[in-house]
Protein backbone atom coordinates (compact mmCIF):
# COMPACT_ATOMS: atom_id res chain seq x y z
CA UNK A 1 0.00 0.00 0.00
CA UNK A 2 1.51 3.12 -1.11
CA UNK A 3 0.82 7.12 -0.98
CA UNK A 4 2.12 10.29 -1.69
CA UNK A 5 5.74 11.26 -0.26
CA UNK A 6 4.05 13.27 2.45
CA UNK A 7 1.04 14.13 3.60
CA UNK A 8 -0.70 16.47 6.65
CA UNK A 9 -3.61 16.47 8.56
CA UNK A 10 -6.62 19.20 8.67
CA UNK A 11 -9.37 19.63 10.58
CA UNK A 12 -10.38 17.99 13.72
CA UNK A 13 -9.09 14.47 13.46
CA UNK A 14 -6.08 15.41 13.73
CA UNK A 15 -6.29 17.77 16.86
CA UNK A 16 -7.99 14.45 18.78
CA UNK A 17 -5.57 12.22 18.26
CA UNK A 18 -2.46 13.63 18.37
CA UNK A 19 -3.51 16.52 20.70
CA UNK A 20 -0.71 19.07 22.14
CA UNK A 21 0.62 19.38 24.64
CA UNK A 22 0.87 15.27 24.60
CA UNK A 23 1.10 13.60 28.01
CA UNK A 24 4.61 11.66 28.45
CA UNK A 25 4.13 7.63 27.98
CA UNK A 26 4.50 4.83 29.83
CA UNK A 27 2.90 2.83 26.87
CA UNK A 28 5.15 3.66 23.94
CA UNK A 29 8.42 3.55 26.03
CA UNK A 30 10.39 6.46 27.34
CA UNK A 31 10.52 8.53 24.83
CA UNK A 32 10.96 12.48 24.76
CA UNK A 33 7.26 13.83 24.26
CA UNK A 34 8.01 16.52 21.26
CA UNK A 35 6.12 19.36 19.68
CA UNK A 36 4.35 17.23 17.06
CA UNK A 37 1.41 20.04 15.50
CA UNK A 38 2.11 19.38 11.64
CA UNK A 39 1.73 15.56 10.85
CA UNK A 40 4.09 15.14 7.73
CA UNK A 41 4.67 11.17 7.15
CA UNK A 42 7.41 10.76 9.66
CA UNK A 43 6.62 13.85 12.74
CA UNK A 44 7.66 13.68 16.41
CA UNK A 45 5.36 13.32 19.08
CA UNK A 46 4.41 10.75 21.89
CA UNK A 47 1.30 9.15 21.90
CA UNK A 48 -0.86 9.44 24.97
CA UNK A 49 -1.24 7.79 27.69
CA UNK A 50 -2.60 6.35 30.66
CA UNK A 51 -1.44 8.78 33.80
CA UNK A 52 -1.51 6.06 36.13
CA UNK A 53 1.52 3.61 35.09
CA UNK A 54 -0.71 1.73 32.41
CA UNK A 55 -3.39 0.02 35.18
CA UNK A 56 -5.89 0.90 31.91
CA UNK A 57 -3.80 -0.69 29.40
CA UNK A 58 -6.61 -3.98 28.39
CA UNK A 59 -9.40 -1.17 28.25
CA UNK A 60 -8.98 -0.76 24.72
CA UNK A 61 -11.65 0.15 22.58
CA UNK A 62 -13.41 -2.20 20.12
CA UNK A 63 -12.26 -0.69 16.74
CA UNK A 64 -8.11 -1.51 18.17
CA UNK A 65 -8.81 -4.50 21.04
CA UNK A 66 -9.21 -6.68 18.42
CA UNK A 67 -6.93 -5.75 15.32
CA UNK A 68 -4.12 -8.77 14.57
CA UNK A 69 -0.95 -7.99 12.64
CA UNK A 70 0.83 -10.70 10.84
CA UNK A 71 4.59 -9.74 9.81
CA UNK A 72 5.41 -10.18 6.02
CA UNK A 73 8.15 -11.92 4.89
CA UNK A 74 8.68 -13.57 8.45
CA UNK A 75 11.02 -16.20 7.29
CA UNK A 76 13.82 -13.74 5.67
CA UNK A 77 13.83 -11.36 8.74
CA UNK A 78 14.42 -14.74 10.90
CA UNK A 79 17.29 -15.52 8.63
CA UNK A 80 18.58 -11.83 9.20
CA UNK A 81 17.81 -11.95 13.36
CA UNK A 82 20.27 -14.89 13.32
CA UNK A 83 22.85 -13.06 11.55
CA UNK A 84 22.28 -10.03 13.59
CA UNK A 85 20.63 -8.30 11.11
CA UNK A 86 22.28 -4.21 10.47
CA UNK A 87 20.65 -1.68 8.83
CA UNK A 88 22.18 1.40 7.33
CA UNK A 89 22.02 5.01 8.37
CA UNK A 90 23.61 7.71 6.43
CA UNK A 91 23.10 11.50 6.52
CA UNK A 92 20.68 11.91 3.39
CA UNK A 93 18.80 8.63 5.03
CA UNK A 94 18.53 4.92 3.86
CA UNK A 95 15.56 2.60 3.67
CA UNK A 96 15.40 -0.46 5.44
CA UNK A 97 15.62 -3.77 3.40
CA UNK A 98 14.40 -5.87 4.62
CA UNK A 99 11.46 -3.64 4.05
CA UNK A 100 8.63 -3.86 6.99
CA UNK A 101 5.73 -5.04 5.83
CA UNK A 102 2.40 -6.27 8.01
CA UNK A 103 -0.90 -7.87 7.12
CA UNK A 104 -3.81 -6.69 9.38
CA UNK A 105 -7.02 -8.12 9.97
CA UNK A 106 -10.23 -7.27 12.63
CA UNK A 107 -10.26 -3.58 12.10
CA UNK A 108 -13.57 -2.44 11.76
CA UNK A 109 -14.02 -1.84 7.47
CA UNK A 110 -16.07 1.60 7.95
CA UNK A 111 -13.73 2.69 10.80
CA UNK A 112 -10.59 4.83 10.06
CA UNK A 113 -7.45 4.34 11.13
CA UNK A 114 -3.87 5.99 11.30
CA UNK A 115 -0.77 3.79 11.15
CA UNK A 116 2.41 4.57 12.39
CA UNK A 117 5.90 3.21 13.48
CA UNK A 118 8.96 4.18 15.60
CA UNK A 119 11.91 2.68 17.08
CA UNK A 120 13.47 1.93 19.74
CA UNK A 121 16.80 0.95 21.66
CA UNK A 122 16.40 -2.78 22.44
CA UNK A 123 19.27 -1.62 25.47
CA UNK A 124 21.18 0.77 27.08
CA UNK A 125 24.77 -0.03 25.26
CA UNK A 126 26.74 0.86 21.84
CA UNK A 127 28.22 -2.01 20.32
CA UNK A 128 31.13 -2.39 17.83
CA UNK A 129 32.30 -5.59 15.54
CA UNK A 130 34.77 -7.90 16.77
CA UNK A 131 35.98 -9.34 12.92
CA UNK A 132 38.12 -11.68 14.70
CA UNK A 133 35.37 -13.11 16.11
CA UNK A 134 32.60 -12.18 13.96
CA UNK A 135 30.33 -10.81 16.92
CA UNK A 136 29.26 -8.02 18.30
CA UNK A 137 30.73 -6.44 21.67
CA UNK A 138 29.67 -3.82 24.01
CA UNK A 139 31.87 -1.27 23.60
CA UNK A 140 30.26 1.14 26.58
CA UNK A 141 26.98 3.08 27.56
CA UNK A 142 24.58 4.14 24.97
CA UNK A 143 25.52 8.04 23.37
CA UNK A 144 22.45 10.60 24.35
CA UNK A 145 19.08 9.12 22.59
CA UNK A 146 18.27 11.72 19.40
CA UNK A 147 15.20 13.19 19.20
CA UNK A 148 12.22 11.06 19.48
CA UNK A 149 9.96 10.87 15.68
CA UNK A 150 7.25 8.42 14.01
CA UNK A 151 6.56 7.58 10.87
CA UNK A 152 3.11 8.00 9.40
CA UNK A 153 2.18 5.93 6.46
CA UNK A 154 1.60 7.91 3.96
CA UNK A 155 -1.99 6.40 3.41
CA UNK A 156 -3.12 7.55 6.65
CA UNK A 157 -6.16 8.12 7.79
CA UNK A 158 -7.54 5.23 5.92
CA UNK A 159 -10.79 3.09 6.32
CA UNK A 160 -10.30 -0.36 7.87
CA UNK A 161 -11.19 -2.18 4.62
CA UNK A 162 -8.38 -0.43 2.45
CA UNK A 163 -6.05 -1.22 5.40
CA UNK A 164 -7.46 -5.21 5.36
CA UNK A 165 -7.10 -5.54 1.75
CA UNK A 166 -3.78 -5.62 0.80
CA UNK A 167 0.15 -5.63 2.39
CA UNK A 168 0.81 -2.43 4.35
CA UNK A 169 4.23 -1.48 3.14
CA UNK A 170 6.64 1.19 4.87
CA UNK A 171 8.73 0.90 1.93
CA UNK A 172 9.24 5.07 2.28
CA UNK A 173 10.45 4.89 5.66
CA UNK A 174 14.27 6.58 6.06
CA UNK A 175 17.18 6.10 8.64
CA UNK A 176 19.50 8.43 9.09
CA UNK A 177 22.35 9.54 11.46
CA UNK A 178 21.78 13.20 11.12
CA UNK A 179 20.30 14.43 14.21
CA UNK A 180 19.21 17.97 11.90
CA UNK A 181 17.18 16.24 9.83
CA UNK A 182 14.81 18.00 8.83
CA UNK A 183 13.16 15.83 6.08
CA UNK A 184 11.11 13.42 8.70
CA UNK A 185 13.41 10.32 8.65
CA UNK A 186 14.03 8.61 11.46
CA UNK A 187 16.97 9.50 13.43
CA UNK A 188 19.10 6.41 15.02
CA UNK A 189 22.52 6.32 16.61
CA UNK A 190 25.14 4.22 14.93
CA UNK A 191 26.12 1.15 16.46
CA UNK A 192 23.09 0.99 18.79
CA UNK A 193 20.08 -1.80 18.47
CA UNK A 194 16.52 -0.98 17.80
CA UNK A 195 13.53 -2.54 17.90
CA UNK A 196 10.73 -1.17 14.90
CA UNK A 197 7.09 -0.39 16.96
CA UNK A 198 4.27 -0.48 14.46
CA UNK A 199 1.32 1.09 16.09
CA UNK A 200 -2.39 1.08 14.89
CA UNK A 201 -4.36 4.22 16.21
CA UNK A 202 -8.04 4.78 15.80
CA UNK A 203 -9.32 8.51 14.76
CA UNK A 204 -12.58 8.28 16.95
CA UNK A 205 -14.68 11.35 15.97
CA UNK A 206 -16.12 12.02 19.36
CA UNK A 207 -15.65 15.57 19.61
CA UNK A 208 -13.47 15.09 22.90
CA UNK A 209 -11.63 11.79 22.35
CA UNK A 210 -8.30 13.51 23.42
CA UNK A 211 -9.57 12.56 26.67
CA UNK A 212 -9.21 8.64 26.20
CA UNK A 213 -6.89 8.36 23.52
CA UNK A 214 -5.17 5.58 25.54
CA UNK A 215 -7.88 3.54 24.25
CA UNK A 216 -7.72 3.86 20.82
CA UNK A 217 -4.52 2.88 19.63
CA UNK A 218 -2.56 -0.67 19.59
CA UNK A 219 0.77 -1.56 19.50
CA UNK A 220 2.85 -4.45 17.94
CA UNK A 221 6.42 -5.19 17.80
CA UNK A 222 8.44 -8.11 16.17
CA UNK A 223 11.43 -9.47 18.14
CA UNK A 224 13.22 -10.84 14.62
CA UNK A 225 13.05 -7.43 13.32
CA UNK A 226 15.60 -6.24 15.96
CA UNK A 227 18.87 -4.91 13.98
CA UNK A 228 21.71 -2.44 14.55
CA UNK A 229 22.12 0.60 13.21
CA UNK A 230 25.45 0.85 11.06
CA UNK A 231 27.19 3.31 8.40
CA UNK A 232 28.75 0.38 7.06
CA UNK A 233 27.72 -3.38 7.09
CA UNK A 234 30.21 -5.09 9.43
CA UNK A 235 28.67 -8.64 8.84
CA UNK A 236 29.91 -9.90 5.34
CA UNK A 237 26.98 -12.72 5.44
CA UNK A 238 24.63 -9.82 6.15
CA UNK A 239 26.35 -8.32 2.95
CA UNK A 240 25.96 -11.67 1.12
CA UNK A 241 22.22 -12.59 2.23
CA UNK A 242 20.98 -8.50 1.42
CA UNK A 243 22.89 -8.82 -2.14
CA UNK A 244 21.35 -12.78 -2.62
CA UNK A 245 17.60 -11.53 -1.27
CA UNK A 246 16.85 -8.53 -2.38
CA UNK A 247 15.46 -8.38 -5.67
CA UNK A 248 16.70 -4.90 -6.65
CA UNK A 249 20.53 -6.19 -5.86
CA UNK A 250 20.93 -8.58 -9.12
CA UNK A 251 23.91 -6.06 -10.03
CA UNK A 252 26.03 -7.26 -7.37
CA UNK A 253 25.57 -10.71 -7.92
CA UNK A 254 28.08 -12.62 -9.70
CA UNK A 255 26.59 -13.72 -13.60
CA UNK A 256 26.45 -17.82 -12.39
CA UNK A 257 23.97 -16.53 -10.42
CA UNK A 258 25.54 -16.70 -6.90
CA UNK A 259 25.87 -13.76 -4.49
CA UNK A 260 29.18 -11.88 -4.68
CA UNK A 261 30.99 -13.99 -1.45
CA UNK A 262 34.44 -13.74 -2.03
CA UNK A 263 34.61 -9.84 -2.94
CA UNK A 264 31.83 -9.28 0.12
CA UNK A 265 33.83 -11.12 2.15
CA UNK A 266 37.22 -9.57 1.35
CA UNK A 267 35.78 -5.88 1.40
CA UNK A 268 33.42 -6.34 4.59
CA UNK A 269 36.55 -7.58 6.66
CA UNK A 270 38.58 -4.30 6.34
CA UNK A 271 36.29 -2.66 8.77
CA UNK A 272 33.73 -0.59 8.96
CA UNK A 273 35.60 2.23 6.30
CA UNK A 274 36.69 -0.38 4.05
CA UNK A 275 33.94 -3.23 4.35
CA UNK A 276 30.91 -0.56 4.78
CA UNK A 277 32.03 0.51 1.31
CA UNK A 278 30.54 -2.39 -0.30
CA UNK A 279 27.23 -2.63 2.22
CA UNK A 280 26.49 1.18 1.56
CA UNK A 281 26.97 0.81 -2.03
CA UNK A 282 24.29 -2.50 -2.39
CA UNK A 283 22.09 -0.32 -0.36
CA UNK A 284 22.57 2.74 -2.40
CA UNK A 285 22.06 1.08 -5.46
CA UNK A 286 19.33 -0.67 -4.34
CA UNK A 287 17.41 2.64 -3.32
CA UNK A 288 18.26 4.24 -6.93
CA UNK A 289 16.23 1.59 -8.78
CA UNK A 290 13.74 1.52 -6.01
CA UNK A 291 13.02 5.36 -6.64
CA UNK A 292 13.39 5.35 -10.26
CA UNK A 293 16.00 7.63 -10.40
CA UNK A 294 19.43 8.74 -9.59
Amino acid sequence: MTGVATRVWTGRNRDNILKKPVIHTNLLGDREAMDGHLLPQSCELALPCCADGGSLLSIKAPQVGGVSVQLEMHVLWQQFDQLGTEMIVTKAGRRMFPTFQVRISGMEPTAEYVLLMDFIPVDDKRYRYAFHSSSWLVAGRADVAPPSRMHFHPDSPARGAQWMKQTVSFDTLKLTNNLLDDNGHMILNSMHRYQPRFHVVYVDPAPNSHLNAYRNFNSFSFPETRFMAVTAYQNHRITQLKIASNPFAKGFRTTDGQDCAGGCDSSSSTGADGGGGGGERLEGGTENRMNGAG
